[in-house]
């Protein structure tokens, strides 16, 4: 096993249990304590994880700015964005969610015919000026971090769209609490957007699942599926599968 490839492992697991001892990640991957060490040295270092004696545990990560988000996990949201990029069909109407994982959607769709784009990601209407897509962009309150347009019924009249297929992205996701946010705003939008949409897919890398995030967007029954990578755990895979919960797991290595 590669290095890069056990330390998201550890992550994952770390995620999962929220604190786990050293010892333990030794018999897991069979490797020396020294090994560990230099694993869990790099992701401190990288504040992914905080070390204690004789263990690690979990950051809960809090929401950056979405220009610092664009090369965490490209290969994953590059790949994951082909995948929903091949399930529109010409002549339909989606919805593109504003994050790092929908932006990517855009460049696949520049091939399709006679597909409208509607968007609250500014970054994505503006990539997509002057392609052969028509592009609606809803009306509302900028936010600046994310440079996306949040809005409610007041400000835009949601019940005017007719959207075939919703791509929405989320800041963590279990089954329990479903999808959540960090932002009041934007989680209403998201809610306002999946009530109305006819298929609701959620983009998202591995790193979203097991966390809860401040706000509820919606539970996970109220999306068709969800499409993530590979490097996502096979337990999380089991326990999603044995709830119901449609999953596409995206190949990385190959997309």
């Amino acid at each position: 096993m590669y290095t890069i490839e056990r330390q998201q492992k550890i992550l994952q697991l770390v995620r999962q249990h929220k604190v786990i001892k050293l010892v333990t990640l030794t018999k897991e991957f069979n490797v020396s304590m020294e090994t560990i060490r230099r694993d869990i040295h790099q992701l401190a270092q990288e504040k992914k994880i905080e070390k204690f004696y004789g263990g690690v545990k979990y950051i809960e990560p809090v929401e950056g700015l979405i220009d610092s988000r664009f090369d965490q996990q490209i290969n994953e949201k590059i790949a994951i964005a082909k995948t929903c990029a091949e399930l529109v069909e010409n002549g339909e109407c989606i919805f593109l969610d504003s994050g790092t994982t929908t932006y990517q959607i855009a460049q696949f769709l520049l091939e399709k015919k006679n597909v409208t784009v509607i968007t609250n990601s500014l970054p994505i209407a503006f990539d997509l000026i002057g392609s052969n897509l028509d592009v609606m962009i809803i009306g509302g309150k900028i936010r600046h971090s994310e440079k996306s347009v949040t809005s409610n019924d007041f400000l835009f009249h949601f019940k005017h769209l007719n959207i075939n297929k919703a791509f929405i992205c989320t800041s963590g996701i279990t089954l329990q609490k479903g999808i959540s946010d960090f932002n009041m705003d934007e989680a209403i939008t998201r809610k306002e957007i999946i009530n109305i949409s006819q298929t609701v897919y959620v983009a998202t890398d591995a790193s979203k699942f097991n966390k809860n995030v401040a706000i509820q967007v919606c539970p996970i029954d109220m999306v068709d599926m969800i499409i993530t990578d590979d490097t996502l755990d096979p337990d999380t895979i089991k326990r999603f599968y044995e709830a119901g919960v449609q999953l596409k797991i995206v190949n990385t290595t190959t997309s």
